[in-house]
Parts: C-alpha cells; sequence; structure tokens
C-alpha cells in the first residue's frame, strides 16, 4: 500500500488528523491494534478552542447536537460555592463546555472520515518503522507494509511508533491514584454544571451527561479496578453535596488511573511526528487532554499538508515545536489544579478560605475560565 500518510491510532486525534487530510485531498489510511472503537466513555469534555478548531472538518455542529453544553463550572465545599466560573464571556462563538462521553466524539469523526472516503484497518498494529529518502515505510504485525510520505504517531501514553522512531517521553508518575465511575442518581445533583468539590476529604469532580447520568472523578490513595455502587455512594456522601442527599441507583462503568505528567522531548523525528497522548499525558485536571490531542490533530494536518503540497517541511518543524510548548502550558495548568485540589488535609480549610477571596476578582474567574476553555 502506498499513501501520502499512515495515521497509526484511531482514537479521537488520529481520526480528526485523518479527517482534515482527507478533507484537503490527500491519501490517509488509519491502522489500529483493536478490532472495534473504546465504548468507555473516557474523556468527556469539548471546550470551547477545541470546537473552534473542529470547524475546519465539520463536526462541531453535530458534537453539540449530541452533548450536553453547560455554561457554569464551579468549585464547591460540599453545598458550599467556593469559586464560580461561567463561561458566559468567553471570546468565542462557543460560549460553554461540553459535556460528551468519547465514544460518541470518536463515533461522529469516524462517520466524518467515512463521509470523506477514509477508512481505518482493523485490527493491525504497526511492529517494524524505516525511514529513507524515498519516504517511510511502516510494517504491520499482518505482514504488510505501508509505504508512506509521514507517518502520525496517535497511538497513545505508550505509542509503539514513538518508540520505534527513536523519541523519549520523560516525566514522572504520581502517587495519586484516580478513580472513574459514571454513573446513575435518584435525585441531589445538578445538571447544570460541572463541580469540582474540595472537601476535606479531598476531590471530586461531578459532571453530567445528556443521558441523564453523571460523572465521577475522585483522587484517592487507592482507587479500586471495579468501582460498586457502595464505593460511588461513599465518594458522594463523603465529598459531594449533602442537600438533597444524592442516591446512586447505578454505576454505568468505572475506571482507575494514574496520574502521569510526560511530555516528549520532540514531536518529530524525520518523517514521524507525534500528536495526542503520544506526545504528552497529564493530570484529567481541568479537562485538557483529548482537548490538546484535537487541537494537536488538526495543527499536524495542516502542516503536513503545506508540505505536501509545497515541498517544503519546515511547518512540521514548526508545529514541533509549537505544540510540544503549547503543552507544557496545559501540563503546567493541570498540575497546579491537580495540587491545589491534594494540599495535606490540615491545610484545606486555608485553602477553601483563600478560595472564597478569589472568587471575588472577576478578572481572576474570568481567567480561569479561558485558560480552562483553551482560550487564553
Amino acid at each position: 500500500m502506498n499513501v501520502d500518510i499512515v495515521v497509526v491510532g484511531a482514537g479521537p486525534v488520529g481520526l480528526a488528523a485523518a479527517a482534515a487530510l482527507r478533507q484537503d485531498g490527500h491519501s490517509v489510511v488509519i491502522v489500529d491494534k483493536l478490532a472495534a472503537g473504546a465504548n468507555t466513555s473516557r474523556a468527556a469534555v469539548v471546550h470551547a478552542r477545541t470546537l473552534e478548531v473542529l470547524e475546519q472538518i465539520g463536526v462541531s455542529k453535530r458534537l453539540i447536537e449530541l452533548g450536553l453544553p453547560l455554561q457554569d463550572f464551579a468549585i464547591r465545599e460540599g453545598d458550599r460555592m467556593l469559586v464560580p466560573v461561567s463561561m458566559r464571556e468567553l471570546p468565542s462563538e462557543y460560549q460553554f463546555t461540553l459535556m460528551i462521553p468519547q465514544p460518541v466524539t470518536e463515533q461522529v469523526l469516524l462517520d466524518r472520515l467515512i463521509e470523506l472516503g477514509g477508512e481505518v484497518l482493523r485490527p493491525r498494529s504497526a511492529v517494524g518503522l524505516t525511514q529513507d529518502a524515498e519516504g517511510a515505510h511502516v510494517t504491520l504485525d499482518s505482514g504488510e507494509v505501508i509505504d508512506a510520505q509521514y507517518v502520525v504517531a496517535a497511538d497513545g501514553m505508550h505509542s509503539t511508533v514513538r518508540e520505534l522512531a527513536g523519541m523519549k517521553m520523560p516525566g514522572d508518575t504520581l502517587s495519586l491514584s484516580c478513580s472513574l465511575v459514571d454513573i446513575r442518581v435518584d435525585g441531589g445533583l445538578s445538571a447544570d454544571e460541572v463541580a469540582l468539590y474540595f472537601g476535606s476529604a479531598g476531590l471530586l469532580v461531578v459532571a453530567p451527561f445528556a443521558d441523564g447520568s453523571f460523572r465521577l472523578v475522585a483522587e484517592v490513595a487507592d482507587a479500586p479496578e471495579h468501582p460498586d455502587l457502595a464505593y460511588a455512594q461513599h465518594l458522594l456522601s463523603e465529598r459531594g453535596p449533602h442537600a438533597g442527599a444524592p442516591k446512586v441507583t447505578e454505576v454505568v462503568w468505572g475506571s482507575r488511573f494514574r496520574i502521569h505528567e510526560r511530555v516528549a522531548d520532540t514531536y518529530r523525528a524525520g518523517r514521524v511526528l507525534l500528536a495526542g497522548d503520544a506526545a504528552h499525558t497529564h493530570s484529567p485536571a481541568g479537562g485538557q487532554g483529548m482537548n490538546l490531542g484535537l487541537r494537536d490533530a488538526i495543527a499536524l494536518a495542516n502542516a503536513l499538508s503545506l508540505a505536501l503540497k509545497t515541498g517544503d517541511d519546515s511547518a512540521l518543524d514548526q508545529y514541533a515545536e509549537e505544540s510540544r510548548a503549547q503543552a507544557v502550558r496545559v501540563i503546567a495548568l493541570a498540575h497546579r489544579l491537580t495540587r491545589l485540589a491534594n494540599v495535606p488535609r490540615p491545610v484545606r480549610p486555608l485553602r477553601n478560605a483563600v478560595l472564597r477571596l478569589v472568587a471575588g476578582s472577576h478578572s481572576a474567574t474570568r481567567g480561569l475560565a479561558e485558560q480552562l476553555a483553551g482560550l487564553s
């Protein structure tokens, strides 16, 4: 097979990059090791700047139709408001945060790719990679070899392509573990905001979905692999709102993960370029991960398209430099939010008192809204 670009990884980042390249008239093939797309709702937030960027491939309107736009983002302590963060003044057409499960986002991107004549080869794993003056050559576990001008590594934090290309992604793994639980409840939770509960027992994020379910994310000492109903109820009762006494009626899905703070030394090695989690990974605080990856995807597609059309690959170096710098800034924001949420327990009352003072500054809360939205 001979194509302009081979994309390894058919998550949101790979799909978005491939769709943008197809729309620009380039031959693209995606390979993915899974027999089918994942159906768990890992990343669940699409921010304003990401929706602006995704206009380029014509999917923003469809995502909004399927998701839940929310204009309020609140930091709370039990039933007390600490810091209200409104998206109503964002300098964007999209003055909201969009809650949408990752499988829905992936399906919208896949549908658009297929409309544009693209395809995903499944299940296929990249097991070999070479580069020469003629191009890059990706060997698959099936024995097939794909010849391309460029390779996009969108195959996640444990990227095989990144390793094959000799690129490194140093960083740290934090001692914190996180529980992620999608639940249904009987009353007590607001479907109008994303809430971060900064309680004395620790952080709890509560975010609603369009289907009436809620996402819980909690940083805990030892997260269970398969959180059950009793565990989810304990998190809500200990860390969430007290008024209304929300009762968990169902656990839809649950998981656990560690927080890694890593960024690749470089995003480019010859004809191989990194995007998404293959290039950077960090705390989920603020819901920045998939958003940063989707912005990588569109920026990289534009740079590749320019390089293919003009024969000048300097745009690829610019992508590598600017996207890495953006990742460093986003990781720093997520790090600060994570540290703020996890100050030592005796200090948490003082932290909350300071946050109530910050809430009185309109410029501070507006600035936080713009940072979260990717617009600062």
